[in-house]
């Protein structure tokens, strides 16, 4: 990937029910990494999605009296809400129901089928409706159930068509040894490896008895297979294969653990065969729940995130998903884990951080103007700890570095008490403060784009990019303090 162009997707959700906190966490950490690389000046697009095809949803439409059409409209407006309200900045929402998806899956399984690599056959096997995905014998919990769902399959057996998968078992294989990248972090890459120790079968492009998906192209009596069908979505919101696609791929997928398997090693295959360079995949944990078990909805155990923004603040949510998990890692949601940190970490440290620098200075000056640097708060900032940490994807850290940062800040001005000065050194301190803050509002805002914005308002100057996150940028400050930037919570 040129220096230029970055590309990153969520996988793109299905829509059977309304979303729950795990699709917003996925959301919101793609979306941190998506701004970071703003910042940096790259050329980003981000995409999201639906996954609209397949027997449950179709299950689900016909349940609500309805069309599969006009179920997976219904949905959408729940994932564009969700969306929209915690300032997730996609630049493409697709889904795999829109005739711009339907063209690159046919053309990419008849360049196939012209290979040699696809083939007709007879298919039978356990299916699981609920991940449309087919399993073996061996596969399955108890001898029946879905090892994902926990819940029965059912037995299938039909003509089918299939793609030459093992054939590309140790090409894949060996991909992922020599490129560490191409799955994070380590222990699932790890995992993969385990499960390719064992015999690679070809994999089944099509189903006879589910009518709801893409007409197969080789055959429209069979619709095309789901797990097909939704992953050659990252190709078709980069125009696959025009110029956006060669700018801008190989991507960046931010996935679930659950679906690594689909995104490594059947992508990864599709993708060698179809001489396509591989993108590289981040796994994030799962949100779990007060018992200890992921949220998911087939549990039925989840949040809904666009009841508990209704609680608290979006950029609390976001801060809180981001700091309390490392990303990578399975985390805890708890209520009163994310008041903790919205009263003490962004009311305390960097609500009031703004609010009695900028009074300050707006009680004692008209403007404020540029002066000498203050060498030791300056030499507090670690930029390139921030930025070593948003490339190897530590989330987490790169907050704590920024944090470290907000907290010096804070130390600044009890130390040098403000307060107590007058002209030349009041105003060194407060334009060295103020000049902490721009860039604190620069640093936050993939985190938290919302307040950001609101600290560059109040400071009076545009947001600003990763190059200007230094002292000395602005020459002089005209605040316009607003209200305070997070209300304690009880």
């Amino acid at each position: 990937m040129g220096n230029k162009f970055y590309s990153i997707s969520t996988a793109i959700d299905y829509p059977s029910a309304p979303p729950h906190l795990g699709h917003m966490y996925e959301k919101v950490c793609a979306d941190a990494i998506a701004r970071f690389k703003r910042l940096e000046g790259k050329n980003v697009h981000f995409s999201t999605g639906l996954d609209c095809h397949g027997s449950k949803i179709a299950r689900y439409a016909r349940e609500a009296g309805k069309t599969p059409e006009e179920f997976v409209a219904c949905m959408e407006g729940f994932f564009l809400e969700l969306c929209k309200n915690y300032n997730i900045s996609y630049d493409d929402f697709i889904k795999t129901i829109e005739k711009r998806h339907e063209d690159v899956v046919a053309k990419m399984i008849v360049a196939l089928n012209k290979k040699g690599d696809i083939y007709k056959g007879k298919y039978s096997g356990y299916y699981c409706s609920d991940c449309e995905t087919y399993f073996s014998k061996e596969e399955l919990e108890n001898g029946i159930n879905c090892p994902t769902h926990k819940r029965p399959t059912e037995f299938l057996e039909e003509d089918a068509y299939f793609f030459k998968m093992g054939k590309y078992q140790n090409k894949i294989a060996d991909y992922i040894k020599n490129n560490p990248n191409f799955i994070r972090p380590e222990k699932k890459k790890n995992e993969i490896l385990a499960r390719l120790s064992e015999p690679l079968h070809d994999l089944c492009l099509t189903r006879q008895k589910i009518t709801w998906g893409l007409p197969f192209p080789l055959d429209n009596k069979l619709v095309t297979a789901i797990w097909i069908d939704a992953l050659i979505n990252y190709l078709t919101t980069l125009e696959y294969p025009n110029k956006k696609f060669k700018e801008y791929w190989p991507m960046l997928h931010i996935i679930g653990s659950d679906i690594i398997w689909h995104h490594s090693v059947i992508w990864g295959t599709w993708l060698l065969a179809s001489g396509v360079k591989l993108p590289n995949v981040y796994v994030h944990g799962f949100i779990r729940s007060s018992t200890g078990e992921k949220m998911s909805k087939s549990l039925g155990n989840v949040i809904d995130p666009l009841e508990i923004i209704k609680k608290y603040p979006a950029d609390s949510i976001r801060y809180f998903l981001i700091r309390e998990i490392p990303f990578g890692d399975d985390g805890d949601f708890s209520e009163n884990a994310l008041v903790n940190r919205h009263n003490n970490e962004l009311a305390n440290d960097l609500g009031n951080l703004v609010s009695r620098v900028l009074t300050l200075a707006e009680k004692n000056f008209e403007s404020v103007k540029k002066t000498a640097i203050d060498k030791e708060l300056k030499s507090k900032l670690n930029i390139a700890k921030i930025n070593d940490c948003m490339n190897r994807y530590e989330l987490h850290n790169a907050l704590s570095e920024i944090w470290k940062f907000v907290n010096e800040a804070n130390r600044y001005v009890n130390e040098k008490r403000p307060w107590e000065l007058k002209n030349k050194k009041l105003e060194k301190c407060i334009y060295n403060l103020l000049e902490s803050i721009r860039i604190i509002s620069i640093l936050t805002w993939p985190f938290m784009p919302g307040t950001s914005d609101r600290i560059s308002r109040q400071l009076n100057v545009k947001l600003g990019s990763l190059k200007e996150c230094k002292f000395g940028v602005i020459k002089e400050y005209r605040v316009e303090k607003g209200e305070i930037l997070f209300k304690k919570i009880n």
